[in-house]
């Protein structure tokens, strides 16, 4: 497999004798090692994409929005329903909050209810946070993945 992971985009098309499922499941895990190929990278501290998003630099249309948090479909989506919904505060990681945030965490994970619900996740959905380097994360701004659409497998990764 991990000669497969190694091919392009223009060798993956060429590959469109393979299952459409298998295919899918190729770019799946070519994303999933971006990913960590980023978080491996990334350094905490600093601005980061989501603090130009809040602060409008960069256009983002919010599926949700109030003082404390805002939601908004992620743009490298892995599931048919993939939004985020990130604090205001600029909260590093989760393992670096503090004692008096836990009552916005408990508001960003409402509001990842709400918004599942309203983006029509009735059958359920998943809740993901990465956390440092080992969890995937590759945006240093802590934020809530929520998945759904589809049937999602377990174990995750």
């Amino acid at each position: 497999m991990r000669f497969i992971l190694n091919l392009t985009s223009s060798s993956l098309k060429r590959l469109a004798c393979l299952k459409p499922s298998l295919l899918d499941s190729v770019a799946q895990s070519r994303k999933m090692a971006s990913e960590v190929e980023k978080a491996q990278s990334a350094l905490p501290g600093g601005d980061t994409i989501f603090g130009k998003i809040l602060r409008k630099e960069i256009p983002c249309k919010f599926i949700y929005e109030d003082s404390q948090c805002v939601a908004f479909h992620d743009i490298n989506a892995q599931a048919p329903v993939h939004f985020l919904v990130i604090p205001r505060k600029p909260i590093v990681q989760l393992s670096k909050v503090e004692d008096e945030d836990e009552t916005l965490l408990g508001h960003l994970m409402n509001v990842a209810r709400k918004v599942a619900k309203q983006e029509g996740l009735e059958n359920g959905f998943r809740l993901v946070v990465n956390d440092g380097k080992h969890g995937a994360q590759s945006v240093f701004h802590l934020h809530l993945h929520v998945l759904g659409g589809r049937q999602l497998q377990w174990p995750p990764g």
